[in-house]
């Protein structure tokens, strides 16, 4: 037996070894210096000649390697992925703006998976599911420690499929169970209309590849309807971000000149130290499909709307925007998701997700784990901000990284239990409430956003920081005069 152990030890660091090859390690060790960890190497062929000796059952090589890989990456933080055949087709379609789900933003969270945000017209939204809800089962298989990736692969599948789903409302004493269909979704990652004559209404859902061909095309038609628009709203809110060549694009489409920088990163490899500007060559890689774009985009009032579901690309649109003074930034805190993903292929159908850097405003501001606080907190509803509190942030994720403006100890205790008491206020207002549209007649924010164009009273939430806090600054191609801000009447 222990003859048998050795051999298969032999045989798994041999194989170790090609998987240390796959990862570059010996690149690695020329780069940094360093040596190969050969002790744990070691260790870790010992477990798995241990597991293909004397488990139970016979288990496969394939298995047992891309199992390992995916725990390794994954162990680093929320976002770090190992790509599969079936997630790295599916990652490419995601990109591309379509899929066959039921349309779910998800994150773990205590071992359980947390919807983000539901896609807007996808099915789970349509069967009520929203952000802040826990599923517990997919299909009555528990999900408690289950990857991100294990659960989006379970609710993946052939169109007209069904998935059942198990979830767990904070506040709500029993779970219900809804059957999804799923389909295939696509993605509409631009609309746009005029909310009133003058006034226009632009929304990013996502950033896809093909978000820049949507808004130009969106953008001139506004136009064409109402060359004299004075106020243009971006709406930002629950975009879970995307491509980084579509946020430079937005971002750029908006900014006077295209040799500003829209973002730049920081990380351990020195071509992740980059600043990205408004140029063509950031945003396609052929073509410009921001050609021909109106050119009072460049100087419409503008205000972007933002909330806890907007979450890296929309964050970075919403930084630069804020950053240049290009607009007013309105609504309540991003997700503050400021990390850099980048694919590493390991073989024609495998990848990896790592992250690899840091996002930083254009004036070097952090967005990980922190966000971008806007110019002016507005809440969802007149009556609060409800399903806000209920939303699950980047530094709510375990394992998330670090952020260098994060509050910690006393500070994070005191943030995490008065949220805990916005929940509770939160639950208890959203019973028997519709949900919100975006763009629609009943949209707080949007009215907000409106009034603001006009120089009329903006009801501010009544936080610390809005408190005594003077009106911003009139918008470069503004004509009105600031408006007058007014916190909400006490109750």
């Amino acid at each position: 037996m222990g003859k048998k152990a050795k051999n298969f030890g032999l045989i798994g660091l041999g194989m170790v070894a090609g998987v240390a090859a796959s990862f570059q390690f010996s690149a690695y060790a020329q780069k940094t210096g360093a040596p190969l960890p050969l002790d744990e190497l070691r260790q870790l062929a010992d477990v798995y000649g241990l597991i293909k000796t004397d488990y139970v059952e016979p288990v496969e090589d394939k298995r047992l390697l891309s199992e390992a890989i995916g725990g390794m990456v994954a162990s680093l933080d929320p976002h770090s992925v190992y790509l599969d055949q079936k997630a790295f087709r599916e990652m490419r379609e995601s990109v591309q703006g379509k899929f066959v789900g039921v349309g779910v933003e998800i994150a773990s969270e205590d071992g359980y998976i947390k919807i983000v945000s539901p896609i807007e017209d996808t099915p789970a939204h349509k069967a009520g599911i929203k952000a802040g809800d826990l599923i517990t089962r997919i299909d009555n298989v528990p999900v408690r420690n289950m990857s991100v990736d294990e659960a989006i692969k379970r609710m993946r599948g052939k169109v007209g499929s069904k998935v059942t789903l198990t979830i767990a409302r904070p506040g709500e004493d029993q779970p219900w169970v809804v059957p999804v269909a799923r389909e295939q979704i696509n993605v509409q990652s631009v609309k746009a209309k005029l909310i009133e004559p003058g006034y226009a209404w632009l929304r990013v859902s996502q950033f896809q590849e093909n978000t820049l061909d949507e808004l130009a095309k969106k953008s001139k038609a506004l136009f064409a309807e109402n060359p004299e628009i004075k106020g243009l709203v971006l709406d930002l809110r629950n975009d879970p971000g995307g491509l980084l060549p579509g946020a430079i694009g937005v971002s750029a489409a908006f900014l006077p000149k295209p040799d500003q920088v829209i973002v730049s990163t920081k990380g351990q490899l020195s071509d992740s130290n980059t600043a990205y500007y408004g140029r063509r060559e950031f945003y396609a890689q052929r073509g410009d499909p921001l050609a021909g774009l109106p050119a009072a985009l460049k100087t419409v009032p503008m205000v972007v709307l933002v909330n806890g579901g907007s979450a890296s690309a929309s964050e970075i649109v919403a930084g630069a925007l804020q950053d240049y003074k290009r607009a007013i930034v309105m609504g309540s805190q991003t997700f503050g998701k400021g990390s850099v993903q980048t694919l590493r292929q390991l073989s024609a159908d495998t990848a990896i997700k790592l992250t690899t850097a840091r996002y930083y405003t254009p004036k070097g501001r952090p967005i990980q784990a922190t966000g971008i606080v806007p110019d002016m907190r507005v809440h969802e509803t007149a009556e609060g901000d409800m399903l806000n509190a209920l939303r699950v942030r980047e530094a709510d994720l375990q394992r998330h990284l670090a952020g260098e403006n994060e509050k910690k100890g006393a500070q994070a205790t005191a943030a995490k239990n008065e949220s805990l008491e916005q929940q509770k206020r939160a639950l208890a207002l959203l019973k028997d409430r519709k949900p919100l549209e975006f763009g629609g007649k009943d949209d707080f924010q949007l009215a907000q956003a409106i009034n603001h164009f006009k120089g009329l009273p903006v009801q501010l939430a009544k936080t610390e920081d809005n408190r005594d806090k003077p009106a911003p600054q009139p918008l470069p191609g503004a004509e009105q005069k600031p408006p007058e801000l007014k916190a909400p009447p006490k109750k």
